[in-house]
């Protein structure tokens, strides 16, 4: 939005043409976000509890978090707000990966947020049910691989590739479509099972967020492209602005939603942080990156499969509780020492996606 102004504005002053620097826009992008969470924060939240829109806890995970219970909720409304005024403020406006992004975020949103409004109108901790949940993500997911495999511009962009080796590369024709849905879909439930304690899902978002930036701005620049190794697509460079604004909404909810939590950010900040990461490694083509670096979203999720599965088929559990963090919370370890302990092997796991950018 403002880019245009800024066009219109430089043939009268040459000045404003730095605003065309992707590196700027993701500053301030990130400087965006940043102010609207806390200047909205501590507003939202005093909304959300005088309409008593309380977290619903159950009653069979850890007796510490019973007391969390009417702790406001759905603050991950918040961040949607903040990245998208971010987005559309700094963005390109005619690139079509930022609409794609940005549209894919709100959308499960939406799903999340009709599930938090279910759970409170309800008064019960299950809202949806798993499988119309599934149905409105599989509907979305399939709409966006859709639409990116038709859409596509060029054959780098429905084309799979593998880190380390720069000489593998497989045209997924239409296969890309189940690929994509599989990666935004997952990625999505996976950052909604890991969203269990306080500040535990966002800060890894953040950091996975800032690293598919760097992803972004090195595969839409064909000189930085070509040297690396990495798929060159072009484009995709001004989601560096989109993944600016989750950085500095990310941040800027945490500071409210860090232990102890004023506000939790649902199933309507969750699901759509996930599906953003998830639609982001596919537009940049570094789907197993996104493995890599969320390592923490994908062993959590792994958890609840392996509990589910040994207790249907054995009738016992692997795990005292699934998803993993509530394994080690059972087993005595204080809520911030998970917390923090889960944050530095996502930040080890973020450097080693990095490092794939030149081990090719």
């Amino acid at each position: 939005m403002l880019l245009s102004l800024f066009e219109f504005l430089s043939e009268y002053y040459r000045g404003f043409n730095v605003f065309q620097y992707l590196t700027l826009r993701a500053i301030l992008g990130v400087l965006t976000a940043l102010i609207i969470a806390f200047v909205v924060g501590p507003a939202m939240i005093r909304r959300l509890s005088l309409y008593k829109i309380g977290q619903q806890v159950r009653t069979d995970g850890p007796q510490t978090h019973l007391t969390k219970a009417g702790t406001p909720t759905m603050g991950g409304a918040l961040i949607l707000v903040a990245v998208a005024v971010s987005t559309l403020l700094w963005s390109d406006l005619t690139n079509r990966f930022v609409w794609v992004v940005l549209m894919v975020t709100l959308l499960f949103g939406l799903i999340g947020g009709i599930d938090d409004y279910r759970k409170l109108r309800y008064g019960n901790s299950k809202g949806l049910s798993a499988r119309t949940k599934f149905f409105w993500q599989s509907v979305v997911g399939f709409a966006t691989a859709i639409l990116l495999y038709y859409t596509a511009q060029a054959p780098v962009e429905t084309t799979f590739f593998v880190p380390l080796f720069k000489d593998v590369a497989i045209q997924l024709g239409p296969w890309f479509i189940l690929l994509t849905w599989f990666v935004i879909v997952g990625a999505s439930n996976a950052v909604n099972l890991t969203d269990g304690l306080d500040g535990l899902a966002i800060m890894p978002t953040v950091l996975v967020a800032g690293a598919f930036g760097v992803f972004a701005y090195l595969s839409g620049h064909a000189v930085f492209a070509n040297y690396l190794g990495i798929p060159y697509v072009p484009g995709v460079g001004d989601l560096v602005v989109f993944t600016g604004a989750l950085v500095g909404a990310g941040l800027g909810f945490l500071w409210f939603n860090a232990y102890p939590a004023q506000v939790f950010m649902g199933d309507v900040g969750a699901l759509a942080l996930g599906a953003a990461l998830g639609v982001l490694a596919v537009v940049t083509r570094q789907e197993i990156v996104l493995v890599i670096m969320g390592g923490v979203f994908v062993v959590e999720t792994l958890s609840v499969i392996m509990q589910v599965v040994s207790y249907k088929l054995t009738g016992r559990r692997i795990f005292r509780m699934a998803p993993l963090h509530h394994h080690f919370e059972l087993k005595g370890w204080p809520e911030p020492r998970v917390i923090v302990r889960f944050w530095i092997i996502t930040v080890i796991l973020v450097l080693v996606g990095l490092a794939t950018l030149k081990l090719r």
